[in-house]
């Protein structure tokens, strides 16, 4: 069933020498909560001394004040990117150190101990049109799904082929028209690939297969008691990526669901949500007392609202609209967001897992790619969620085609199939990561308790911990890490720089501010393409 992936990758092998995919470019994004010495969710300001979140490239908040959030430029490489990485967070680090209150990063995907959902503040972006639309937009996320599930971190891997692979790839492929039309619509192709494929990747890296009990705020759960601090599933892989995560759980009811078909029909099913009305959102109210409590009452407030795996994307100017962007310039790269935080490695995220994931994406790129049918799409939300509650139970089977297969034969499949993809990637590299990459991956199929998920519960029982100290353990790891990293002052100096230009801008932003902000969003919501 891979023949067209392995057609394509010989004749690209032979047409293109020895390196086609060379410059890929590659970047990176991590969340990661701010928390006290004993482990609490932060409740301080985002520091000064990191700079503006709303306007700094590279560090800024996510939905809490208390989430940081590391971006990397792109990058042409993986080791560059995580070289980009671990600067940025060795940066925050000793910014934390020299404050007071000695925060530290926590290291994984779920939270720490929560104190209800006013235990979380909401991030803040100044008094600009732009910062209070950020922050509406959150505190209405806070009211539509909850707090606590907000603070759920993640990494992102961005990811986009290089400039020069598109036109040997379009002329391999016969494709006659426009050359941004035939790239937006090899990366739906991958996206939808991504889709029936992803179930692979919260087995191979999910790590949140247990939480505190205090996420849950005693609501009543399915999860089975670790411990009196602790819920987990026995073969849980990625709790983040299951049912107690932050998904769009009223789908069905709302009669939203975006469609990957084309850049066309998923650009207008995400306008359509952000202009439909949705009674239960409109119960909430728009402005309650003088303040915004939502942007609006529609089933989306924004596009970003919608949960995806992965996502099109493209770069957004100032005041546009993310799918107006993708509509006047197509798909520039895509991001891939079912990404568990990594415990064990003090980036949350490693070289061997990137070296997978790049040739994962290239392989769902050149497997064949029809539209996904209705039937697909309930067999795709099936497995997804399936492999996060159950990956690793060896009787687990997964929908293909209107047949049940196991999970670890189709994964055996798979990854057998990217083995000459990853061949040629490793061209140029004399101790070939890729290859060594997917081996590591492979094991994992063969024997689950490689995984991350069960390398933590079988510490946390070794250990006799709960998931809060498991937790907290690691995050001190990770902490002495950081700290104890050779100093480097010249890229200190840009990051204090940058800090300090990113304050500039933002007060620029509030010093031109003239437009009311109802004003302001009625501007926003009725431009058109």
């Amino acid at each position: 069933m891979y023949r067209i992936a392995e057609q394509r990758l010989s004749t690209l092998v032979n047409r293109g020498g020895n390196r086609p995919l060379a410059k890929s470019r590659i970047g990176l994004e991590k969340e990661s909560l701010r928390v006290s010495p004993e482990g609490h969710l932060a409740q301080t300001q985002h520091p000064l001394a990191l700079g503006s979140p709303l306007t700094h490239p590279y560090i800024t908040t996510d939905y809490s004040e208390a989430l940081t959030e590391f971006v990397t430029p792109p990058c042409t490489d993986i080791p560059s990117a995580l070289n980009f990485l671990r600067d940025t967070q060795q940066f925050v680090y000793n910014v934390l150190a020299a404050a007071p209150e000695h925060e530290r990063l926590w290291a994984t995907s779920m939270p720490c101990v929560v104190a209800g959902e006013t235990s979380i503040p909401i991030a803040q972006y100044g008094d600009s049109n732009p910062g209070v639309m950020k922050t509406v937009y959150r505190r209405g996320l806070g009211h539509r799904y909850g707090r606590v599930m907000q603070v759920i971190a993640g990494v992102h891997f961005n990811y986009s082929f290089p400039d020069a692979f598109w036109p040997l790839y379009q002329e391999l492929e016969q494709h006659p028209g426009n050359r941004q039309t035939f790239i937006s619509e090899q990366y739906f192709g991958l996206i939808r690939n991504l889709q029936r494929f992803g179930w692979l990747v919260p087995y191979l890296f999910g790590a949140s297969p247990a939480v505190c009990k205090s996420f849950l705020g005693g609501q009543p759960t399915l999860l089975d008691s670790f411990d009196e601090h602790t819920y987990f599933q026995p073969f849980a892989t990625s709790l983040r990526m299951g049912d107690i995560g932050y998904q769009n759980n009223k789908e069905a009811e709302m009669g939203v669901k975006a469609n990957y078909d084309s850049l066309e029909t998923y650009t207008a099913s995400l306008m359509k949500a952000t202009e439909t009305p949705y009674s239960e959102f409109e119960k909430l109210g728009v402005v309650v007392n003088g303040r915004y409590e939502q942007l609006n009452a529609n089933i989306l407030q924004i596009e970003n609202e919608y949960y995806s795996t992965i996502r099109p994307k493209q770069i957004v100017d100032p005041f546009e609209k993310p799918s107006h962007a993708l509509l006047r310039r197509g798909v520039q790269y895509v991001e891939l967001r079912s990404i568990d935080v990594n415990a064990y490695d003090p980036l949350g995220i490693s070289e061997r897992q990137l070296h997978f994931l790049e040739a994962f994406l290239v392989f769902c790129l050149l497997h064949e790619s029809p539209p996904i049918s209705e039937q697909e799409r309930k067999d795709i939300n099936h497995n997804e969620l399936s492999a996060a509650h159950r990956g690793r139970d060896p009787h687990l089977m997964l929908n293909r085609n209107g047949k049940k297969i196991s999970l670890k034969n189709w994964a055996a499949e798979i990854t057998e199939a990217m083995t000459g993809v990853c061949a040629l990637l490793d061209s140029g590299h004399e101790d070939k990561p890729y290859t060594n990459a997917l081996a590591m991956q492979a094991e994992k199929i063969k024997d689950p308790d490689r995984t991350p998920s069960a390398r933590m519960l079988a510490e946390m029982r070794q250990q006799d911990e709960a998931f809060f100290h498991f937790a907290l353990r690691m995050s001190q790891q990770h902490q002495a890490y950081f700290q104890g990293l050779p100093s480097n002052p010249t890229r200190e100096a840009e990051f204090i720089q940058q800090a300090e230009q990113s304050w500039a801008r933002q007060h620029e932003l509030e010093a031109s501010k003239k437009e009311p902000f109802a004003a302001y969003l009625q501007r926003y919501f009725s431009q058109s393409v």
